[in-house]
């Protein structure tokens, strides 16, 4: 069931770069997995309700950066330097005020329908 709503995926070149946003509370622990074809769903940054705690995996770090806006129940994704390891579908994810395991996609009680990444050699 799709319970959130993510955008801004698409094709882009070795380098370039995308956003990715995500509609979500603004009182909620939010998360961008990505899984790709044949693979399991990969835990990719978080974000604390208030903004003042980031999280990422290690693939990613120095690359990509989750932001919010709570005015505007957004969580973002900004992708930098993408790869072609970055293709995958993202999924949003969001929980309560805290979460056991915030890489853990059984932390979460909400998901969107995912948006494709493609990124090309």
């Amino acid at each position: 069931q799709v319970q959130l709503v993510e955008s801004g995926g698409g094709l882009v070149q070795a380098g370039g770069s995308l956003r990715l946003s995500c509609a979500a509370s603004a009182r909620t622990f939010s998360s961008w997995f990505r899984q790709a074809p044949g693979k399991d769903r990969e835990f990719v940054a978080a974000i604390h309700w208030s903004g003042l705690s980031t999280y990422y995996a290690d693939s990613v770090k120095g690359r990509f950066t989750i932001s919010r806006d709570n005015a505007k129940n957004t969580v973002y994704l900004q992708m930098n330097s993408l790869k072609p390891e970055d293709t995958a579908v993202y999924y949003c994810a969001a929980a309560g005020y805290r979460v056991s395991d915030y890489r853990s996609h059984n932390a979460y009680d909400y998901w969107g329908q995912g948006t494709q990444v493609t990124v090309s050699s």
